[in-house]
């Protein structure tokens, strides 16, 4: 493997998590990571602590990123403090459940907020800002294909990010900056853990030929694919990480 130097991830909802195993193993391959978080900074600041500890460079970011006057003055943050950023991973989201008939208001604007407009915040911010060669890498989901029940919202902001990931590929022609998503499948995590009984994650984690939940380390691995050398060819696609359940 090729080892990065000098080169900046920023990486969204990085606190815990499937942002946190990513910025563990970017760190490793030798990215400066920006950690961001919206409100758990004793979480961010261990895995800061984390990285330095391993060797590695890190510094945490608070933003939220529904906002985009944070998530302009994040990036100019970064900029500041290293000279430009280079990667983004945008993997921020929240997940809140319930039929079409069921979801309110409040549930729907803030999903839209965090998953949908959160993250226009940041390819904007990105399409401008990001240096030439670089990489976006969105966190989508693979329940844009699967659409079960209870999942519409939360499916619709995916599918949206999905969408803007193919469009931005095509905007940024002449800059040798690749877009894409990755889909993960259920993935052990607290976001999707949370709220679920164990009959319910036992039978998820068979859904899949591989008989298992994905690991937040599957997920990194598809993201360090993509940050990476090997990866500089793929544009403008949805990786499906999820062991094959669809």
């Amino acid at each position: 493997m090729t080892k990065i130097s000098n080169k900046v991830a920023l990486v969204t909802g990085a606190a815990g998590g499937i942002g946190a195993a990513v910025s563990t193993r970017l760190a490793r391959d030798g990215f400066v990571i920006v950690v961001n978080y919206a409100a758990s900074a004793p979480a961010a600041d261990a895995l800061v602590r984390q990285i330095e500890s391993a060797g590695g460079r890190a510094v945490a970011a608070q933003a939220d990123i529904s906002d985009s006057a944070q998530v302009a003055r994040m990036f100019a943050s970064a900029e500041a403090a290293f000279g430009g950023v280079d990667v983004l991973v945008n993997n921020a989201g929240i997940m809140r459940l319930a039929t079409i008939a069921d979801s309110d208001d409040a549930m729907f604007h803030r999903q839209i907020a965090v998953n949908l407009t959160g993250t226009f915040n940041t390819l904007r911010e990105a399409a401008k800002r990001l240096r030439n060669d670089g990489r976006i890498i969105n966190i989508s989901s693979s329940v844009t294909g699967l659409l079960q029940p209870t999942y519409g919202v939360y499916a619709a902001t995916k599918a949206a990010v999905e969408a803007m990931t193919s469009i931005l590929a095509k905007e940024l022609r002449g800059r040798n900056i690749t877009v894409n998503a990755i889909a993960p499948g259920p993935t052990a995590t607290k976001l999707f853990l949370d709220g679920k009984p164990q009959e319910l994650i036992d039978r998820l984690a068979k859904m899949a030929p591989l008989e298992r939940l994905g690991r937040p380390e599957d997920i990194a691995s598809a993201v360090a694919f993509l940050a990476g050398p090997d990866g500089a060819w793929i544009n403008g696609q949805t990786l499906r990480a999820n062991g094959g359940i669809i």
